[in-house]
Parts: structure tokens; C-alpha cells; sequence
């Protein structure tokens, strides 16, 4: 028996028994390539660190042969965590045939629920189904974009911006794509005044509320990866 599997059987299931089986049904008809998903939990001070750990491998479970979990201590494994930029957690990196940049903090449950199995399978085929136009503009991006949107697990238009942020670190090398639940760091909302979600910061400098649209997203990417001076 797998690790995934024995730890599905002896927890109570934050998947619903009643979605199971349509989710391995889905997975298994869209996955391509294998998919690795690194989880860094704390054991202390770290909110839901455990059932961040927990849904992950339950995930694994529903497709084991195509999806597997590391799971690694945000304290003990602090150079690993540096060596893919975690610095919070819980930290949920999904890693394909490279490392696309795809992070995501805090529980991938609710709503965001969606966003993880959506990302799951796409990293897993390493594509998406972003328009060819945006395909186009995310190859020819040439300057680093780092995208971060904030989310709560009760907001039903979340899933749409965090996935096609996902998705623009999945068609560029040069997009890196941070999902954070906000409700977790509650100094970052503070931080980047988060009054509304989904918030998205792009380069520290472009901040956008609201589900907008894929083409209006990635012309804010692409004017945020311009340099300052001609940003300004």
C-alpha cells in the first residue's frame, strides 16, 4: 500500500466520498505526465498545515501511479524550502516535467479546491487552454512576472484568476505564479491592503481586484514586466 493510500484510509476524508469517484474518473482521462506535489508543513504555528499535508495526498490517492507527495518540514528542510522559494507555509508546490513556478499557500480547499485539480492536470500536460493570442504573448515575454493573487475559500470567481494565473506560469518561463489563501497571513493582507479578493499583485507594483478577463490579465502581466522607466 502506498504512503497516500494508508493515509487516506486512516483519516477522516476532506474530499467528499460522493465526489471520488468522479474526480479519478477525471484525473485519469486528462493526466498525461506524471505529477509531483511538494507540501512544506510546520508542525508548530502553522494553522492547517496538517490538512494542507492531508488533502494533498488524498489527491494522490484518487491517481497514484500519475500523482505522488513529498511532504518536508518548512524548519528542517530550510534549504530545500529556499531552493524553491517557500518562505510560508503551508506551501503546496506542483512540480511536471520542470518546475513552472506554480506555488500555492495556504489550503487548496473550498472553492480553490478546483484551482488545484485544474492545475494538477494541466502541469501534468504541460499546456492549457489559454487562448493562442495569449499563448503568443506569454512566449514573447522577456522580463520576469511574478504574479501573486489573493484568495479566501469562500469566493466563488477566486478559482478563475488563480487559475489563469497558473496557467501564464505553465505557457512562460518567466511567469511565477503565487496563489495565496489569505486567511492564513493575515500580514500579508495587511500588507498589500487586500480588502476585496481575488486581489493580484504583479512585480510588487500592479495591483488589480476582481475576476477580469484572460486578455485584460495578461496585457496587466505584460505592462508589469516592462522596466520601471518605461513602465512609467
Amino acid at each position: 500500500m502506498k504512503a497516500s493510500e494508508y493515509w487516506v484510509k486512516n483519516q477522516v476524508s476532506l474530499i467528499p466520498e460522493e465526489h471520488k469517484a468522479h474526480l479519478k474518473e477525471e484525473v485519469s482521462r486528462s493526466m498525461v505526465e506524471p505529477v509531483r506535489m511538494i507540501v512544506f508543513t510546520q508542525e508548530i504555528e502553522c494553522q492547517f498545515c496538517k490538512e494542507a499535508r492531508q488533502l494533498a495526498q488524498e489527491v494522490a490517492s484518487l491517481m497514484p501511479e500519475k500523482i505522488s507527495v513529498e511532504v518536508y518540514d518548512f524548519v528542517k528542510d530550510d534549504a530545500l524550502a529556499k531552493q524553491y522559494g517557500v518562505d510560508k507555509v503551508p506551501a503546496l508546490v506542483i512540480l511536471g516535467k520542470k518546475d513552472y513556478g506554480i506555488r500555492y499557500y495556504g489550503i487548496p480547499y473550498g472553492y480553490e479546491f478546483s484551482t488545484l485539480i485544474e492545475t494538477v492536470i494541466n502541469v501534468s500536460k504541460g499546456t492549457t487552454n489559454l487562448s493562442e493570442d495569449t499563448k503568443a504573448k506569454l512566449r514573447a515575454l522577456d522580463k520576469p512576472a511574478h504574479i501573486q493573487v489573493f484568495v479566501t475559500l469562500t469566493c466563488p470567481y477566486c478559482p478563475i484568476v488563480a487559475g489563469l494565473a497558473h496557467k501564464f506560469a505553465i505557457e512562460s518561463d518567466m511567469v511565477k505564479s503565487d496563489v495565496v489563501e489569505v486567511g492564513e497571513f493575515p500580514h500579508l493582507a495587511q500588507k498589500y491592503s487586500v480588502m476585496g479578493v481575488p486581489k493580484i499583485v504583479i512585480n510588487e507594483r500592479t495591483e488589480l481586484v476582481g475576476a477580469i478577463p484572460e486578455a485584460q490579465f495578461v496585457a496587466h502581466v505584460l505592462q508589469a514586466a516592462k522596466p520601471p522607466s518605461i513602465y512609467m
